[in-house]
Protein backbone atom coordinates (compact mmCIF):
# COMPACT_ATOMS: atom_id res chain seq x y z
CA UNK A 1 0.00 0.00 0.00
CA UNK A 2 2.86 2.41 1.04
CA UNK A 3 4.76 1.69 -2.28
CA UNK A 4 0.93 2.39 -4.52
CA UNK A 5 1.10 5.33 -2.49
CA UNK A 6 4.13 6.73 -3.56
CA UNK A 7 3.41 5.83 -7.12
CA UNK A 8 0.36 8.28 -6.63
CA UNK A 9 2.36 10.61 -5.59
CA UNK A 10 4.59 10.62 -8.33
CA UNK A 11 1.92 10.09 -10.52
CA UNK A 12 0.18 13.44 -9.66
CA UNK A 13 3.70 15.49 -9.70
CA UNK A 14 4.10 14.57 -13.17
CA UNK A 15 0.78 15.50 -14.26
CA UNK A 16 0.99 19.20 -12.58
CA UNK A 17 4.57 19.23 -14.08
CA UNK A 18 3.07 18.03 -17.98
CA UNK A 19 0.73 20.80 -17.64
CA UNK A 20 2.10 23.46 -15.86
CA UNK A 21 -0.59 23.58 -13.06
CA UNK A 22 2.32 25.35 -11.03
CA UNK A 23 2.44 28.36 -13.46
CA UNK A 24 -1.17 28.72 -12.52
CA UNK A 25 -1.01 28.29 -8.93
CA UNK A 26 1.85 31.01 -8.52
CA UNK A 27 0.32 33.62 -10.43
CA UNK A 28 -2.21 33.65 -7.67
CA UNK A 29 -1.32 36.38 -4.75
CA UNK A 30 0.77 34.10 -2.47
CA UNK A 31 2.60 34.86 0.68
CA UNK A 32 6.40 36.16 0.02
CA UNK A 33 7.53 33.29 1.38
CA UNK A 34 5.55 30.77 -0.17
CA UNK A 35 6.66 32.36 -3.79
CA UNK A 36 10.21 32.05 -2.80
CA UNK A 37 9.84 28.31 -1.86
CA UNK A 38 8.69 28.08 -5.48
CA UNK A 39 11.88 28.56 -6.80
CA UNK A 40 13.39 25.31 -4.47
CA UNK A 41 11.01 23.07 -6.95
CA UNK A 42 13.76 21.20 -9.35
CA UNK A 43 11.79 21.50 -12.54
CA UNK A 44 11.31 25.16 -12.26
CA UNK A 45 15.10 25.44 -13.03
CA UNK A 46 14.57 23.43 -15.90
CA UNK A 47 13.59 25.10 -19.72
CA UNK A 48 9.59 24.58 -20.71
CA UNK A 49 8.26 25.45 -23.56
CA UNK A 50 4.81 26.94 -22.97
CA UNK A 51 1.43 24.51 -23.83
CA UNK A 52 -0.56 26.18 -26.13
CA UNK A 53 -3.74 25.42 -23.98
CA UNK A 54 -5.64 27.42 -22.05
CA UNK A 55 -5.52 27.82 -18.07
CA UNK A 56 -8.88 26.38 -18.01
CA UNK A 57 -8.33 23.59 -20.81
CA UNK A 58 -4.67 22.42 -18.74
CA UNK A 59 -6.75 22.00 -15.52
CA UNK A 60 -9.36 20.32 -17.11
CA UNK A 61 -7.34 17.92 -18.70
CA UNK A 62 -4.63 17.37 -15.65
CA UNK A 63 -8.14 16.52 -13.75
CA UNK A 64 -9.01 13.71 -16.28
CA UNK A 65 -5.54 11.93 -15.91
CA UNK A 66 -5.70 12.21 -12.39
CA UNK A 67 -8.78 9.73 -12.21
CA UNK A 68 -12.49 10.44 -10.41
CA UNK A 69 -11.92 12.45 -6.76
CA UNK A 70 -10.19 14.65 -9.07
CA UNK A 71 -13.11 14.79 -11.69
CA UNK A 72 -15.39 15.04 -8.89
CA UNK A 73 -13.93 18.00 -7.23
CA UNK A 74 -13.81 19.66 -10.75
CA UNK A 75 -17.19 19.22 -11.43
CA UNK A 76 -18.15 20.56 -7.77
CA UNK A 77 -16.28 23.62 -9.07
CA UNK A 78 -17.99 23.99 -12.55
CA UNK A 79 -21.59 24.38 -10.77
CA UNK A 80 -19.49 27.92 -8.98
CA UNK A 81 -19.30 29.90 -12.14
CA UNK A 82 -19.78 33.34 -9.12
CA UNK A 83 -16.98 31.77 -7.61
CA UNK A 84 -14.40 30.90 -11.48
CA UNK A 85 -13.10 33.01 -14.52
CA UNK A 86 -15.58 32.45 -17.20
CA UNK A 87 -12.63 30.40 -19.17
CA UNK A 88 -12.43 27.49 -16.64
CA UNK A 89 -15.49 27.76 -15.87
CA UNK A 90 -16.42 26.98 -19.07
CA UNK A 91 -13.54 23.89 -19.36
CA UNK A 92 -14.12 22.03 -16.87
CA UNK A 93 -17.82 22.30 -17.62
CA UNK A 94 -16.74 19.85 -19.97
CA UNK A 95 -15.95 17.01 -16.85
CA UNK A 96 -20.21 16.22 -15.78
CA UNK A 97 -20.66 13.92 -18.92
CA UNK A 98 -17.52 14.16 -21.79
CA UNK A 99 -14.73 12.13 -19.55
CA UNK A 100 -13.10 10.40 -22.54
CA UNK A 101 -14.92 6.88 -22.35
CA UNK A 102 -13.12 3.88 -21.68
CA UNK A 103 -12.62 1.18 -24.65
CA UNK A 104 -16.03 -0.68 -25.63
CA UNK A 105 -14.72 -4.45 -25.78
CA UNK A 106 -13.66 -3.70 -22.19
CA UNK A 107 -17.25 -2.57 -21.36
CA UNK A 108 -19.31 -5.28 -23.34
CA UNK A 109 -17.11 -8.06 -21.89
CA UNK A 110 -18.03 -6.37 -17.90
CA UNK A 111 -21.62 -6.22 -19.03
CA UNK A 112 -21.65 -10.06 -20.22
CA UNK A 113 -19.64 -11.13 -16.77
CA UNK A 114 -21.84 -9.59 -14.64
CA UNK A 115 -25.18 -10.58 -16.71
CA UNK A 116 -23.99 -14.08 -17.40
CA UNK A 117 -25.01 -13.80 -21.22
CA UNK A 118 -23.74 -12.58 -24.32
CA UNK A 119 -25.49 -8.29 -24.82
CA UNK A 120 -27.26 -9.77 -27.66
CA UNK A 121 -29.21 -12.32 -25.83
CA UNK A 122 -30.23 -10.01 -23.11
CA UNK A 123 -30.52 -7.13 -25.56
CA UNK A 124 -32.91 -6.68 -28.90
CA UNK A 125 -30.36 -3.78 -29.56
CA UNK A 126 -26.71 -2.24 -27.93
CA UNK A 127 -24.88 0.72 -29.14
CA UNK A 128 -21.35 -0.48 -28.39
CA UNK A 129 -20.54 3.79 -28.79
CA UNK A 130 -21.12 5.36 -24.81
CA UNK A 131 -23.62 7.75 -24.74
CA UNK A 132 -22.30 9.41 -21.96
CA UNK A 133 -19.27 8.82 -20.18
CA UNK A 134 -18.24 10.68 -16.41
CA UNK A 135 -15.78 9.94 -13.68
CA UNK A 136 -16.48 6.61 -12.05
CA UNK A 137 -19.37 5.30 -14.86
CA UNK A 138 -20.20 5.33 -18.73
CA UNK A 139 -23.91 4.65 -20.24
CA UNK A 140 -24.86 2.67 -23.33
CA UNK A 141 -28.10 2.93 -25.60
CA UNK A 142 -30.17 -0.14 -25.92
CA UNK A 143 -33.60 -1.71 -26.15
CA UNK A 144 -35.01 -4.46 -24.23
CA UNK A 145 -36.63 -7.69 -26.03
CA UNK A 146 -40.05 -6.53 -25.02
CA UNK A 147 -39.55 -3.14 -27.16
CA UNK A 148 -38.48 -0.13 -23.83
CA UNK A 149 -35.82 2.11 -24.73
CA UNK A 150 -33.11 1.86 -22.18
CA UNK A 151 -29.84 2.57 -20.73
CA UNK A 152 -27.12 0.72 -19.44
CA UNK A 153 -24.54 1.93 -16.93
CA UNK A 154 -21.63 0.09 -16.25
CA UNK A 155 -18.83 0.82 -14.09
CA UNK A 156 -15.11 2.07 -15.26
CA UNK A 157 -13.02 -1.02 -14.47
CA UNK A 158 -9.84 -0.45 -12.19
CA UNK A 159 -11.16 2.10 -10.30
CA UNK A 160 -10.72 1.10 -7.02
CA UNK A 161 -6.56 0.84 -6.75
CA UNK A 162 -6.15 4.50 -8.10
CA UNK A 163 -8.98 5.26 -5.80
CA UNK A 164 -7.34 3.71 -2.71
CA UNK A 165 -4.36 5.32 -3.52
CA UNK A 166 -6.06 9.29 -3.36
CA UNK A 167 -7.31 8.16 -0.35
CA UNK A 168 -4.49 7.65 1.04
CA UNK A 169 -2.80 10.24 0.02
CA UNK A 170 -6.13 12.62 1.71
CA UNK A 171 -5.70 11.08 4.79
CA UNK A 172 -1.91 11.58 5.06
CA UNK A 173 -2.60 15.39 4.61
CA UNK A 174 -5.58 15.59 6.74
CA UNK A 175 -3.90 13.63 9.70
CA UNK A 176 -1.22 16.20 9.27
CA UNK A 177 -3.08 18.88 8.70
CA UNK A 178 -4.80 18.42 12.16
CA UNK A 179 -1.59 18.14 14.14
CA UNK A 180 0.14 21.08 12.61
CA UNK A 181 -3.00 23.40 12.85
CA UNK A 182 -5.93 24.27 15.24
CA UNK A 183 -8.07 26.03 12.59
CA UNK A 184 -7.80 22.52 10.69
CA UNK A 185 -8.62 20.35 13.61
CA UNK A 186 -11.43 22.69 14.10
CA UNK A 187 -12.58 21.54 10.35
CA UNK A 188 -11.95 17.73 11.39
CA UNK A 189 -10.26 16.65 7.58
CA UNK A 190 -9.68 13.38 8.95
CA UNK A 191 -14.00 12.95 9.54
CA UNK A 192 -14.55 14.68 6.56
CA UNK A 193 -12.18 12.45 3.92
CA UNK A 194 -13.51 9.44 6.08
CA UNK A 195 -17.26 10.30 4.75
CA UNK A 196 -15.94 10.99 1.27
CA UNK A 197 -14.12 7.50 1.83
CA UNK A 198 -17.69 5.84 2.08
CA UNK A 199 -19.58 7.81 -0.66
CA UNK A 200 -17.00 7.25 -3.08
CA UNK A 201 -16.63 3.61 -2.51
CA UNK A 202 -20.51 3.32 -2.41
CA UNK A 203 -21.06 5.01 -5.69
CA UNK A 204 -19.13 1.75 -7.01
CA UNK A 205 -22.22 -0.15 -6.27
CA UNK A 206 -25.03 0.55 -8.89
CA UNK A 207 -27.65 -2.24 -6.73
CA UNK A 208 -26.87 0.93 -4.28
CA UNK A 209 -27.62 3.65 -7.14
CA UNK A 210 -30.34 1.27 -8.31
CA UNK A 211 -32.39 1.42 -4.46
CA UNK A 212 -31.68 5.45 -4.52
CA UNK A 213 -32.89 6.19 -7.52
CA UNK A 214 -36.18 3.86 -6.98
CA UNK A 215 -36.83 5.47 -3.59
CA UNK A 216 -36.29 9.07 -5.15
CA UNK A 217 -38.74 8.17 -7.81
CA UNK A 218 -41.14 6.60 -5.32
CA UNK A 219 -41.08 9.81 -2.77
CA UNK A 220 -41.48 12.14 -6.34
CA UNK A 221 -44.46 9.71 -7.50
CA UNK A 222 -46.82 12.20 -9.84
CA UNK A 223 -44.98 15.24 -8.78
CA UNK A 224 -44.71 17.95 -11.42
CA UNK A 225 -41.65 18.43 -10.03
CA UNK A 226 -39.39 15.88 -11.00
CA UNK A 227 -39.50 12.43 -13.01
CA UNK A 228 -37.07 9.98 -11.81
CA UNK A 229 -36.90 7.12 -14.95
CA UNK A 230 -37.52 3.64 -13.96
CA UNK A 231 -35.15 1.00 -12.86
CA UNK A 232 -35.24 -2.79 -13.86
CA UNK A 233 -33.78 -4.99 -11.34
CA UNK A 234 -33.55 -8.46 -13.29
CA UNK A 235 -31.05 -6.45 -15.09
CA UNK A 236 -29.29 -4.96 -12.48
CA UNK A 237 -25.79 -5.73 -11.08
CA UNK A 238 -22.80 -4.35 -8.40
CA UNK A 239 -21.28 -3.18 -11.81
CA UNK A 240 -24.49 -2.90 -14.22
CA UNK A 241 -27.24 -0.61 -14.13
CA UNK A 242 -30.16 -1.07 -16.42
CA UNK A 243 -32.62 1.84 -16.36
CA UNK A 244 -35.62 3.69 -18.41
CA UNK A 245 -34.09 6.07 -21.29
CA UNK A 246 -35.26 9.86 -20.80
CA UNK A 247 -35.60 12.16 -23.67
CA UNK A 248 -34.88 15.91 -22.07
CA UNK A 249 -32.74 18.91 -22.45
CA UNK A 250 -29.44 18.89 -20.54
CA UNK A 251 -30.16 22.19 -17.86
CA UNK A 252 -27.29 24.11 -19.03
CA UNK A 253 -28.49 23.77 -22.33
CA UNK A 254 -30.11 27.16 -22.20
CA UNK A 255 -30.44 28.23 -25.80
CA UNK A 256 -32.39 25.60 -26.49
CA UNK A 257 -34.70 26.14 -23.02
CA UNK A 258 -35.18 29.59 -24.50
CA UNK A 259 -36.44 28.44 -27.74
CA UNK A 260 -39.14 26.08 -26.60
CA UNK A 261 -40.33 29.22 -24.43
CA UNK A 262 -39.44 27.29 -20.44
CA UNK A 263 -40.45 29.31 -18.18
CA UNK A 264 -37.20 29.99 -16.45
CA UNK A 265 -38.00 31.94 -13.46
CA UNK A 266 -40.30 29.14 -12.42
CA UNK A 267 -37.43 26.12 -13.38
CA UNK A 268 -35.20 27.90 -11.02
CA UNK A 269 -37.43 28.00 -8.29
CA UNK A 270 -39.08 24.58 -8.97
CA UNK A 271 -34.95 23.05 -8.25
CA UNK A 272 -34.74 25.02 -5.04
CA UNK A 273 -38.26 23.68 -4.11
CA UNK A 274 -37.11 20.28 -4.93
CA UNK A 275 -34.06 20.79 -3.28
CA UNK A 276 -35.72 21.65 0.33
CA UNK A 277 -38.42 18.79 -0.31
CA UNK A 278 -36.59 16.18 0.04
CA UNK A 279 -34.25 17.36 2.35
CA UNK A 280 -37.05 18.23 5.16
CA UNK A 281 -40.17 16.46 4.09
CA UNK A 282 -38.24 12.82 2.83
CA UNK A 283 -35.20 13.04 4.22
CA UNK A 284 -33.34 11.80 1.17
CA UNK A 285 -31.76 14.18 -1.20
CA UNK A 286 -29.93 13.51 -4.47
CA UNK A 287 -26.59 14.98 -3.20
CA UNK A 288 -24.89 14.63 -6.76
CA UNK A 289 -26.89 17.33 -8.71
CA UNK A 290 -24.40 18.75 -11.03
CA UNK A 291 -25.55 19.68 -14.45
CA UNK A 292 -24.55 16.63 -16.43
CA UNK A 293 -27.38 14.94 -14.16
CA UNK A 294 -30.12 16.74 -14.17
CA UNK A 295 -32.52 18.16 -17.65
CA UNK A 296 -35.83 19.01 -18.16
CA UNK A 297 -38.89 17.61 -19.77
CA UNK A 298 -39.92 18.80 -23.17
CA UNK A 299 -43.53 18.16 -22.09
CA UNK A 300 -45.00 21.47 -20.44
CA UNK A 301 -42.10 24.02 -20.68
CA UNK A 302 -45.12 26.65 -19.18
CA UNK A 303 -45.00 24.43 -16.14
CA UNK A 304 -40.90 22.64 -16.27
CA UNK A 305 -40.13 19.28 -14.98
CA UNK A 306 -36.49 18.76 -13.87
CA UNK A 307 -35.45 14.84 -14.74
CA UNK A 308 -32.74 13.60 -12.42
CA UNK A 309 -30.24 10.65 -13.20
CA UNK A 310 -27.07 9.27 -11.39
CA UNK A 311 -28.25 8.80 -7.84
CA UNK A 312 -24.93 6.98 -6.42
CA UNK A 313 -24.56 9.63 -3.63
CA UNK A 314 -27.66 10.58 -1.70
CA UNK A 315 -27.47 12.11 1.48
CA UNK A 316 -30.04 12.04 4.53
CA UNK A 317 -30.46 13.64 7.70
CA UNK A 318 -31.37 13.05 11.10
CA UNK A 319 -34.64 15.05 12.83
CA UNK A 320 -32.55 16.47 15.12
CA UNK A 321 -30.35 17.84 11.83
CA UNK A 322 -33.38 19.08 9.89
CA UNK A 323 -34.66 20.77 13.07
CA UNK A 324 -31.39 22.59 13.55
CA UNK A 325 -30.90 23.43 10.27
CA UNK A 326 -34.43 24.62 9.61
CA UNK A 327 -34.68 26.98 12.83
CA UNK A 328 -31.01 28.17 12.06
CA UNK A 329 -32.21 29.47 8.44
CA UNK A 330 -35.21 31.14 9.25
CA UNK A 331 -33.19 32.87 12.39
CA UNK A 332 -30.77 34.35 9.45
CA UNK A 333 -33.88 35.22 7.14
CA UNK A 334 -35.18 36.99 10.12
CA UNK A 335 -31.66 38.52 11.10
CA UNK A 336 -32.53 36.92 14.69
CA UNK A 337 -28.29 37.01 15.22
CA UNK A 338 -28.90 35.29 19.31
CA UNK A 339 -31.27 32.72 18.19
CA UNK A 340 -28.48 32.23 15.84
CA UNK A 341 -25.98 31.90 18.05
CA UNK A 342 -27.99 30.06 20.74
CA UNK A 343 -28.80 27.45 18.46
CA UNK A 344 -25.13 26.76 17.54
CA UNK A 345 -24.16 26.80 21.30
CA UNK A 346 -27.47 23.97 21.96
CA UNK A 347 -26.30 21.77 19.11
CA UNK A 348 -22.79 21.32 20.36
CA UNK A 349 -21.22 23.30 17.16
CA UNK A 350 -19.25 25.57 19.29
CA UNK A 351 -18.46 24.54 23.24
CA UNK A 352 -21.24 24.86 25.49
CA UNK A 353 -18.79 28.01 27.59
CA UNK A 354 -19.19 30.38 24.56
CA UNK A 355 -20.98 33.73 25.60
CA UNK A 356 -23.60 34.21 23.41
CA UNK A 357 -23.75 37.75 23.72
CA UNK A 358 -20.16 37.82 21.65
CA UNK A 359 -21.07 34.90 19.33
CA UNK A 360 -24.61 36.88 18.54
CA UNK A 361 -21.63 40.01 17.57
CA UNK A 362 -19.98 38.10 15.07
CA UNK A 363 -22.28 36.65 13.69
CA UNK A 364 -24.28 40.29 12.82
CA UNK A 365 -20.57 41.40 11.98
CA UNK A 366 -20.64 38.95 8.91
CA UNK A 367 -24.25 39.18 8.44
CA UNK A 368 -25.47 42.87 8.25
CA UNK A 369 -23.53 43.56 5.39
CA UNK A 370 -24.68 40.80 3.23
CA UNK A 371 -28.21 41.57 3.83
CA UNK A 372 -27.60 45.37 3.08
CA UNK A 373 -27.93 43.69 -0.54
CA UNK A 374 -30.93 42.90 -2.40
CA UNK A 375 -31.87 39.80 -2.00
CA UNK A 376 -31.26 38.45 -5.40
CA UNK A 377 -27.41 39.17 -5.42
CA UNK A 378 -26.75 37.57 -1.86
CA UNK A 379 -24.73 34.77 -2.14
CA UNK A 380 -25.61 31.57 0.16
CA UNK A 381 -21.96 30.18 -0.69
CA UNK A 382 -20.41 33.68 0.19
CA UNK A 383 -22.12 33.91 3.92
CA UNK A 384 -20.75 30.36 4.85
CA UNK A 385 -17.27 31.42 3.98
CA UNK A 386 -17.47 34.55 5.86
CA UNK A 387 -19.17 32.44 8.59
CA UNK A 388 -16.55 29.61 8.86
CA UNK A 389 -13.81 32.95 8.71
CA UNK A 390 -15.45 34.00 11.77
CA UNK A 391 -15.88 31.10 13.58
CA UNK A 392 -12.37 30.51 14.22
CA UNK A 393 -12.51 32.88 17.22
CA UNK A 394 -15.30 30.59 18.82
CA UNK A 395 -13.50 26.98 18.17
CA UNK A 396 -17.22 26.03 15.61
CA UNK A 397 -16.62 22.80 14.05
CA UNK A 398 -17.30 21.46 10.98
CA UNK A 399 -19.87 18.97 10.74
CA UNK A 400 -19.40 16.15 8.78
CA UNK A 401 -23.04 14.75 8.39
CA UNK A 402 -23.58 17.78 6.77
CA UNK A 403 -21.22 18.17 4.32
CA UNK A 404 -23.06 16.85 1.33
CA UNK A 405 -25.97 19.43 2.60
CA UNK A 406 -23.72 22.14 1.80
CA UNK A 407 -22.29 20.77 -1.49
CA UNK A 408 -25.93 20.29 -2.58
CA UNK A 409 -27.02 23.53 -1.78
CA UNK A 410 -24.10 25.79 -3.56
CA UNK A 411 -24.86 23.31 -6.67
CA UNK A 412 -28.29 24.28 -6.36
CA UNK A 413 -27.76 27.87 -5.64
CA UNK A 414 -25.09 27.98 -8.51
CA UNK A 415 -27.09 26.16 -11.07
CA UNK A 416 -30.34 28.43 -10.09
CA UNK A 417 -28.03 31.21 -10.95
CA UNK A 418 -27.15 30.22 -14.37
CA UNK A 419 -31.11 29.57 -15.37
CA UNK A 420 -32.51 32.89 -13.68
CA UNK A 421 -29.64 35.14 -12.76
CA UNK A 422 -32.15 37.36 -10.54
CA UNK A 423 -33.27 34.06 -8.57
CA UNK A 424 -33.75 35.08 -4.75
CA UNK A 425 -32.98 32.45 -2.98
CA UNK A 426 -34.04 33.38 -0.09
CA UNK A 427 -37.81 34.23 -0.65
CA UNK A 428 -38.08 31.29 -2.35
CA UNK A 429 -36.86 28.64 0.39
CA UNK A 430 -38.55 31.29 3.34
CA UNK A 431 -42.02 30.02 2.95
CA UNK A 432 -41.46 26.51 2.47
CA UNK A 433 -39.13 26.31 6.08
CA UNK A 434 -41.76 28.11 7.63
CA UNK A 435 -44.50 26.21 6.51
CA UNK A 436 -42.57 22.92 7.58
CA UNK A 437 -42.31 23.63 10.61
CA UNK A 438 -46.22 24.87 11.27
CA UNK A 439 -46.24 21.37 10.00
CA UNK A 440 -44.42 19.79 12.75
CA UNK A 441 -46.46 21.27 15.35
CA UNK A 442 -49.81 20.60 13.68
CA UNK A 443 -52.73 17.98 15.03
CA UNK A 444 -51.77 15.89 12.50
CA UNK A 445 -48.13 15.93 13.15
CA UNK A 446 -48.44 15.16 16.65
CA UNK A 447 -50.90 12.37 16.22
CA UNK A 448 -48.48 11.09 13.97
CA UNK A 449 -45.74 10.91 16.88
CA UNK A 450 -48.41 9.37 19.27
CA UNK A 451 -49.47 6.63 16.94
CA UNK A 452 -45.57 5.52 16.62
CA UNK A 453 -45.23 5.73 20.29
CA UNK A 454 -47.98 3.41 20.85
CA UNK A 455 -46.39 1.13 18.44
CA UNK A 456 -43.78 0.88 20.69
CA UNK A 457 -45.64 -0.06 23.71
CA UNK A 458 -45.47 -3.60 23.21
CA UNK A 459 -41.39 -3.43 22.88
CA UNK A 460 -41.25 -1.14 25.75
CA UNK A 461 -43.04 -3.51 27.96
CA UNK A 462 -40.84 -6.46 26.77
CA UNK A 463 -38.01 -4.62 28.16
CA UNK A 464 -39.54 -3.77 31.57
CA UNK A 465 -40.29 -6.94 32.32
CA UNK A 466 -37.20 -8.46 31.12
CA UNK A 467 -35.79 -6.29 33.34
CA UNK A 468 -36.85 -7.13 36.48
CA UNK A 469 -37.02 -10.64 35.91
CA UNK A 470 -32.94 -9.92 35.57
CA UNK A 471 -33.29 -7.63 38.61
CA UNK A 472 -35.02 -10.94 40.45
CA UNK A 473 -32.69 -13.03 39.54
CA UNK A 474 -30.05 -11.03 40.74
CA UNK A 475 -31.59 -9.95 43.61
CA UNK A 476 -32.37 -13.78 44.20
CA UNK A 477 -28.06 -14.27 44.04
CA UNK A 478 -27.35 -11.42 46.11
CA UNK A 479 -29.39 -13.02 49.40
CA UNK A 480 -27.35 -16.25 49.19
CA UNK A 481 -23.99 -13.20 49.57
CA UNK A 482 -25.11 -11.40 52.23
CA UNK A 483 -21.93 -9.51 52.96
CA UNK A 484 -21.69 -7.85 48.91
CA UNK A 485 -22.72 -4.02 49.20
CA UNK A 486 -25.42 -3.33 47.24
CA UNK A 487 -24.67 0.38 45.75
CA UNK A 488 -24.96 -0.75 42.07
CA UNK A 489 -27.93 -1.54 42.51
CA UNK A 490 -29.06 1.23 43.86
CA UNK A 491 -27.69 3.16 41.19
CA UNK A 492 -29.41 1.48 38.90
CA UNK A 493 -32.27 1.77 40.70
CA UNK A 494 -31.76 5.58 41.20
CA UNK A 495 -31.27 5.69 37.21
CA UNK A 496 -34.22 3.94 36.10
CA UNK A 497 -36.77 6.16 38.11
CA UNK A 498 -35.38 9.28 36.53
CA UNK A 499 -35.26 7.46 32.91
CA UNK A 500 -38.83 6.01 33.88
CA UNK A 501 -39.95 9.95 35.13
CA UNK A 502 -38.81 11.56 31.76
CA UNK A 503 -40.56 8.91 29.50
CA UNK A 504 -43.56 8.78 31.87
CA UNK A 505 -43.98 13.17 30.68
CA UNK A 506 -44.51 11.27 27.11
CA UNK A 507 -48.27 11.20 26.10
CA UNK A 508 -50.07 8.93 28.52
CA UNK A 509 -50.85 5.92 25.61
CA UNK A 510 -47.14 5.63 26.04
CA UNK A 511 -46.56 6.24 29.47
CA UNK A 512 -47.43 3.25 31.39
CA UNK A 513 -44.22 0.86 30.50
CA UNK A 514 -42.38 3.77 32.14
CA UNK A 515 -44.01 3.32 35.40
CA UNK A 516 -42.98 -0.15 35.67
CA UNK A 517 -39.47 1.49 35.05
CA UNK A 518 -40.22 3.83 38.14
CA UNK A 519 -41.70 1.03 40.11
CA UNK A 520 -38.42 -1.07 39.50
CA UNK A 521 -35.84 1.79 40.44
CA UNK A 522 -38.32 2.63 43.62
CA UNK A 523 -38.08 -0.98 45.05
CA UNK A 524 -34.29 -1.34 44.12
CA UNK A 525 -33.33 2.00 45.88
CA UNK A 526 -35.56 1.43 49.36
CA UNK A 527 -34.89 -2.61 49.59
CA UNK A 528 -32.88 -3.99 52.09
Amino acid sequence: MKLLAVRRLLRIQRVVIRYQLDEMLFELPLPFWLRALSWLLPWRWLPRKPLALSRGARLRLALEDLGPIFIKFGQLLSTRRDLLPPDIADELAHLQDRVPPFPEDQAIALIERQLGAPVSEVFARFDSQPLASASVAQVHAAQLKTGEQVVVKVVRPGLKPIIRQDLAWLFLIARVAEKASADARRLRPVEVVSDYEKTIYDELDLLREAANASQLRRNFDGSPLLYVPQVYWDLCRHQVLVMERIYGIPVTDLATLADQRTDMKLLAERGVEIFFTQVFRDSFFHADMHPGNIFVSTRTPWSPQYIAIDCGIIGSLTDEDQDYLARNLIAFFKRDYRKVAQLHIDSGWVPADTKVNEFEAAIRTVCEPIFEKPLKDISFGQLLLRLFQTARRFNMEVQPQLVLLQKTLLNIEGLGRQLYPDLDLWSTAQPYLERWMRERISPLHLLRNLQQQAEQVPHLSQIARDTLERLQRSQQREEQRPNRDQWPLRLLGAALIGAGTLQGLAPLLAAWPAWLMVGGGLYLVLRR
